[in-house]
């Protein structure tokens, strides 16, 4: 869960970076992110169930991806919510079998395959978990440009909804939605927070702290479900209504 002034300062930079570096005289209106067109790395990840996962497996669909760790307070949770009603959309659309959403783990000093499932469970979500070791969790993430790091102060009211503990320290990592194209590449990044207009199931709310809810009601740098939906329809040569 981002650290305010950290995530949206990478957020920021990684974006008017995107912006610079891939938006040209070549542009395409439709897209609303910043386009690119570079072939995304298949390292090794894991799945709820403890299976090896790379990219590469997802071949011949889009994949739409974002940063997440199960302990988040602040920002995943609204996410997950977007790629919920994301995923809606897509299904209503006839399109559910050619689009995989995923999230995965900034967090692999706790993210396991057994609470990966254990998230599952608690929250209902429907989407692809995925998890791995430090390495490749920052090797995959040093692609997409999102930092994640350890910090020793989490919020006292901060707590494990899984064990009812305190926790020990959080994780401050930059937010995005990320789209992969059915051959694996990486076309279309958009940074920043989603903006879901303050709508959200309540057993998504309930994972929200106090800066959760701020940015819940006021998202910084924000995409919306709408937006993100235009740039996948962009890609699967279909619109998509939201």
């Amino acid at each position: 869960m981002p650290l305010l002034g950290i995530a949206v300062l990478i957020a920021a930079v990684v974006g008017l970076l995107l912006a610079f570096t891939f938006r040209g005289s070549g542009e395409k209106p439709a897209v609303v992110g910043a386009e690119l067109d570079r072939q995304a790395p298949d390292v090794s990840l894991l799945s709820r169930d403890g299976r090896k996962v790379t990219l590469a497996d997802f071949r011949g669909k889009v994949v739409v991806l974002s940063p997440i760790l199960t302990l988040c307070h602040e920002v995943c949770p609204i996410t997950t919510g977007a790629f919920i009603s994301m995923q809606r959309a897509v299904r209503r659309a006839g399109l559910g079998d050619r689009v995989e959403f995923a999230e995965i783990s900034v967090d692999p000093w706790r993210d396991s395959p057994a609470r990966l499932r254990a998230f599952a469970r608690y929250t209902g979500v429907d989407v692809t978990l995925l998890t791995g070791t430090e390495r490749n969790l920052h090797r995959f993430w040093r692609f997409f440009g999102v930092a994640f790091f350890k910090t020793p102060e989490p919020r006292p009211a901060d707590v494990d909804w899984w064990t009812h503990k305190p926790l020990t320290f959080d994780v401050a990592h930059s937010d995005g939605v990320f789209f992969v194209d059915q051959h694996g590449r990486w076309r279309v990044a958009m940074v920043g927070m989603p903006n879901v207009h303050g709508r959200l199931a309540a057993r998504l709310r309930r994972l929200l702290g106090k800066q959760g809810l701020t940015n819940l009601a006021h998202p910084e740098t924000p995409w919306t479900v709408s937006q993100a939906l235009q740039d996948l329809g962009y890609l699967l040569g279909r619109r998509i209504p939201a």
